[in-house]
């Protein structure tokens, strides 16, 4: 009977399996490897064709048919079946391909509806089809699914070690009515730089689906996906055509075609793609029988739903970080993101147990997610949300991020996703199709020795040295206008002449060899252990940065290798390093050296153990830093900025002022890193501001900066007022999921100041540990910077001698034993004054006999606010530079 069966399907159409559903259900019995998933959808049409090949065979869950002489070929003029030089391991259609240097064409003919179209290929050379030489597009109907594909560079480019050389693409398309075949060609590219291209295939395959599995259903209002930014929704019309980017299994298994509900897709593990930490995934196992009321059962299988990625209900510390997921993507594309979700966690009752935020491309789509709230208290009950967002761009490789944190208003402080699914929507032209990936770096050929520090340094300083090397990535903005043209060209030209590898140890070269060290090659590569991957602690769009040893392996150093293509080329190299070299302070990233020959552009920074501030603030699992450790750092950054401004010849507005851009050391001593968006200051003396367009971070820009466009150094000083908000307060500057009040960090701390109650912002960490006499002046330091007036905020040399101040009564508190420890800050005295809707530097001028201010201006602080402060430390106030 099953014999039967199986020959019947597979004489079914020429030599290739067409199953209509009344066979499934006749074969399904004794072909158990269709599916062991509990839940089986039948599909109407199965094909799965091994392409050059003479031979059938059978394997996870599919029959595989050869296409020699079969009538599939409908253009096929000049191809070859071929066997791979190099055979791989890999099971499947890869025994032989399909090739041509001539168009060539499969037919099949099917039913209307949505299909499954998934082609495999192996990257080998065939006979005289040299593997390089791979270079052509492919068509399916009238959509375009892979244009100028270079076989060989997207195989250098995957990242699964466990299939070598093995490429697979799925795609989403439906017949309309009518249609009753669909044609999948194969294109050779000719090009003057590929006149000898070909395309080739090994393995296509055509499943049918349900109809609104990922189309949209019109009769279903409340299955729309949602547009990201925006309120309205997006439906996935007939007309078009998807590729699958990821199906992930979240916190679970690689779960197999065979294991899929009959459509044979494959779910891979996340664990590649989550950046941020999570607890032990939770497998829930049979606890609860799952009810498909919501949605239907072939959705996934159930195995997706028994296990569930979270954060663990570990106290408050949750609230310090997000679940994050980064998925490359190709820019230019709008996506559809399918979020599965199932609650089974015995310990959440009822709906509003377990609330959370959730956002697309940093983009908020709920600030209220409750899986049992969807599914009307059903625990069990799998249910999925589905978003489309536009990731802007020209083609290029972009990360489209998926966060998840808990709600504040919650019983616990959780967040969970059960799976997730990316695809990738046709443009209006019906493409889509990517660009090829950029050629690999080129390997050196002898391997260094090891320099014997251990790869657990790497995985510890990860976020340190990510950190640290992001504060130059586009630093040349600032030198452009800091250095002398004609000497910059000089050196660029002179630097352009030694693309041969030769070194810069004659001299010749402008770059300021007596001020930053050059580096050789073979030093570079023995500080990487020639480049070993182990030894990478973060990437970017300029390539690689890794842990480096020097000096005998005694010193760490973070490490740029520029990769071919990088934004920053031999213009913004040399810049660079003669700015950089320039800049000394204790209180900036330090340049140490770099390398330029043999092709490669490499630089070398001092190593920051410690990371950026604000890991140390929220969203982290690191220890809380204590009071007088934040107030170190604060003036180590306030001098820094200080420095920046009035320490070299012409003054350098930073512009990007945040926690992010604040870098620790081993001894935790503050630095300031990153460049990218710096300008040089006002030049001329009549000059009291740069025109120039907005730019910097969101929750920090100066208000009157992009009001106006005017970018002068106190907008420095209001970025770093909102840091020290940060510091206080332990919260990002914007909480979107916040009541309204509380939303802006800014604006709630000035409403605290108004009802006298500050101490409401305080991290709870710091509880008992800052003096009130000390909450009081650390909070009128910065609210000084934050107002409205550029000209009515302090210099950063007037911070300085704040800050150092705030210090100082700290110091004196503790030695007089006056902390208060635990203590509600509610009980003692106003921390500052009361009906007042904005703070005024004016003010601190009264109270000290700086200056006058017009009848009626009352201060926040009392009038002995800066009796400790020296004559100079409003110095630009009684003269504001003619502002």
């Amino acid at each position: 009977m099953c014999a039967a069966s199986i020959a019947l399907a597979i004489s079914m159409d020429t030599n290739c399996i067409r199953i209509a559903l009344g066979t499934i259900l006749l074969i399904l019995p004794c072909l158990p490897f269709l599916s062991i998933a509990e839940v089986i959808y039948p599909p109407l049409e199965l094909f799965s064709i091994s392409c050059g090949s003479s031979t059938n065979f059978t394997l996870d869950g599919r029959n595989w048919i050869g296409d020699n002489n079969s009538k599939l070929l409908s253009e096929s003029q000049g191809s070859v079946a071929a066997p791979p030089n190099t055979p791989t391991a890999i099971q499947g259609p890869y025994t032989y391909a399909r090739l041509s240097h001539s168009q060539f064409t499969y037919s099949f003919s099917l039913k209307a509806g949505p299909k499954f179209v998934r082609l495999f290929f192996y990257s080998a050379s065939y006979q005289s089809f040299y593997r390089t030489k791979a270079y052509f597009s492919v068509t399916a109907g009238p959509y375009t699914l892979l244009r100028d594909f270079d076989a060989s560079l997207n195989a250098a480019a995957d990242d699964d070690p466990g299939q070598p050389d093995i490429l697979f693409r799925e795609y989403c398309i439906n017949l309309e009515d009518g249609q009753k075949q669909l044609n999948i060609t194969f294109i050779p590219s000719k090009t003057a730089q590929h006149p000898y291209s070909y395309a080739f295939i090994n393995g296509i395959e055509i499943v049918s689906m349900p109809p609104f599995l990922y189309y949209t259903n019109p009769d279903d209002y409340d299955g729309v996906p949602q547009t990201v930014g925006t309120l309205s929704q997006y439906h996935i019309e007939n007309s078009s055509a998807l590729e699958t980017i990821y199906r992930l299994n979240v916190a679970g298994k690689d779960i197999t075609g065979s294991e899929d509900t009959g459509m044979l897709r494959t779910w891979k593990a996340d664990d590649n793609y989550l950046t941020t930490q999570s607890t032990t995934s939770v497998d829930f196992g049979r606890i609860t029988k799952l009810s498909f009321n919501m949605t239907q059962n072939y959705t996934a299988p159930d195995e997706v739903y028994r296990t569930v990625r979270n954060m663990g209900t570990n106290g408050s510390m949750n609230m310090r970080f997000n679940l994050t997921w980064q998925l490359p993507v190709d820019s230019g594309f709008t996506y559809l993101l399918r979020l599965h979700f199932c609650e089974l966690d015995p310990f959440v009752l009822q709906a509003g147990d377990l609330m959370f935020v959730i956002y697309i491309a940093d983009q908020l789509v709920t600030n209220r997610a409750d899986v049992l709230l969807w599914t009307d208290n059903q625990k069990g009950v799998p249910v999925v949300r589905d978003y489309v967002v536009l990731i802007p761009g020209n083609r290029k490789k972009l990360n489209l991020s998926l966060k998840i944190h808990p709600h504040p208003l919650r019983r616990f402080e959780d967040a969970q996703l059960n799976a997730l699914e990316l695809f990738k929507i046709n443009d209006s032209t019906g493409n889509l199709a990517g660009p090829n990936p950029d050629p690999p770096l080129q390997t050196p050929k002898a391997p260094v020795e090891n320099s014997k520090k251990k790869s657990s340094d790497t995985t510890r300083t990860l976020a340190a040295v990510a950190g640290a090397v992001s504060g130059v990535v586009l630093v040349s903005l600032i030198v452009a206008f800091f250095l002398i043209k004609r000497k910059k060209n000089v050196a660029i030209d002179k630097c352009s002449n030694q693309k041969d590898g030769s070194s810069h140890g004659d001299g010749s070269s402008s770059l300021p060899t007596n001020l930053c060290r050059h580096f050789s090659i073979e030093e570079i590569r023995a500080a990487t252990n020639n480049f070993d991957e182990l030894f990478i602690v973060g990437t970017g769009g300029f390539g690689n940065v890794y842990k480096g040893y020097i000096e005998d392996s005694s010193t760490p150093v973070a490490i740029k290798r520029l990769k071919p293509g990088s934004r920053q080329g031999v213009d913004e190299f040399v810049t660079e390093i003669e700015m950089l070299s320039q800049l000394r302070h204790l209180n900036l990233v330090s340049l140490l050296g770099y390398c330029y020959e043999s092709n490669e552009m490499i630089l070398v920074y001092e190593f920051m153990d410690h990371g950026a501030l604000r890991d140390h603030l929220y969203d982290t699992d690191n220890p809380s830093l204590s009071w007088k450790q934040r107030l170190h750092i604060c003036i180590g950054v306030a001098r820094g900025l200080n420095y920046l401004h009035t320490g070299v010849k012409h003054m350098i507005i930073h512009r990007d002022v945040k926690s992010t851009n604040i870098l620790l050391d081993a001894k935790w001593a503050a630095k300031v890193s990153d460049f990218g968006l710096s300008r040089i200051g006002p030049t001329g003396i009549s000059m009291t501001h740069v025109n120039t367009g907005v730019k910097g971070s969101i929750g920090y820009l100066d208000p009157e900066y992009y009001k106006r466009l005017r970018l002068t150094e106190k907008s420095d000083v209001y970025s770093f007022g909102v840091v020290l908000l940060e510091v206080l307060s332990g919260r990002q500057p914007l909480l979107h999921w916040e009541e309204k009040q509380r939303i802006s960090l800014v604006k709630w701390a000035k409403h605290c100041c108004e009802k006298g109650t500050l101490s409401k912002i305080m991290d709870a960490e710091l509880k008992g540990q800052i003096a009130p006499v000390c909450l009081r002046k650390f909070g009128d330091v910065a609210l000084s910077c934050l107002f409205e007036d550029g000209t009515q905020r302090p210099s950063m040399k007037d911070v300085v001698g704040m800050l150092e101040l705030v210090l100082q009564l700290q110091d004196s508190a503790a030695n007089d034993g006056v902390m208060e420890s635990g203590r509600d800050y509610e009980d003692s005295e106003d921390v500052f004054g009361s009906s007042h809707s904005s703070v005024h530097v004016s003010d601190y001028s009264k109270s000290t006999g700086l200056s006058t201010t017009s009848e009626g201006d009352r201060s926040y602080g009392s009038k002995e606010s800066f009796v400790l402060i020296s004559n100079d430390v409003f110095s630009e106030i009684k003269d504001p530079k003619g502002r």
